[in-house]
């Protein structure tokens, strides 16, 4: 039975991936991207000559629909994104969900497990880590008010993904939010996890807001949100 790979590669520092992966990268006959320019570097690295296609959030069907006839064609291929475990917050899941649905007799899945921000994040952020609440990435317009409501209302620790350029603005709405509240909520973020300029910053809102103001504000960043229980 030919298989579909997800693959999962460094969050940032290229050390982190495994030799399991490696060797599924060396072997398979195809490599689906996220961005094909992102993942030759890692290839180019670890001197991998295996071919690359593109596949992200905007392919279109017909794309998809070529993928599904590689894999019932007898190729082995391997899915990746730009970094850290696909399908989080990333397209790969509705690619894996497709196979599912039309080729599970002759296709089989298996997961390459290895880095994922979600999983470092919580690791560092000091707080019991038994139950939490995950929501990728905040909505930028519509239904940006129930998001932060969510994220208010959880009894558990949220994590969250913000880019830096919408990081401080994030940060300040969800502040107003809580000093509505009433509550009072910690929060670790952290920025370019396992990366040389990596910076995890503690505290309340308003301290954090401050500490990531006097800092290059650049690279993505992982937010955790736990209230304070006395």
């Amino acid at each position: 039975m030919n298989t579909l790979y997800v693959v999962a590669t460094p969050i940032g520092n290229l050390k982190d991936i495994s030799l399991r992966a490696l060797e599924i990268l060396k072997g398979v006959d195809l490599i689906l991207c996220e961005d094909t320019r992102v993942t030759q570097k890692l290839l180019n690295h670890f001197d991998i000559k295996t071919k690359t296609l593109s596949y992200h959030q905007h392919s279109k069907l017909k794309k998809i629909n070529y993928i599904l006839e590689l894999l019932k064609g007898g190729k082995n291929l391997a899915l990746v994104s730009d970094a850290g475990t696909p399908g989080i917050s990333d397209p790969g899941n509705k690619l894996v969900e497709e196979v599912v649905e039309s080729l599970s007799a002759q296709v089989k899945i298996v997961t390459v497990p290895g880095p994922s921000a979600i999983t470092a994040a919580a690791s560092i952020a000091g707080v019991a880590m038994d139950k939490f609440l995950f929501l990728g990435f905040p909505p930028q317009k519509k239904k940006r008010k129930k998001y932060f409501e969510e994220v208010i209302k959880s009894k558990y620790p949220v994590i969250f993904y913000e880019s830096p350029y919408r990081i401080l603005k994030t940060l300040s709405e969800l502040n107003q939010m809580f000093q509505v509240s009433g509550f009072k909520f910690q929060v670790v973020v952290c920025r370019e996890l396992t990366k040389k300029f990596e910076t995890v910053y503690r505290g309340t809102i308003e301290e954090v807001i401050e500490k990531i103001k006097k800092d290059p504000v650049k690279g993505e960043f992982v937010v955790v949100i736990y209230p304070i229980r006395k």
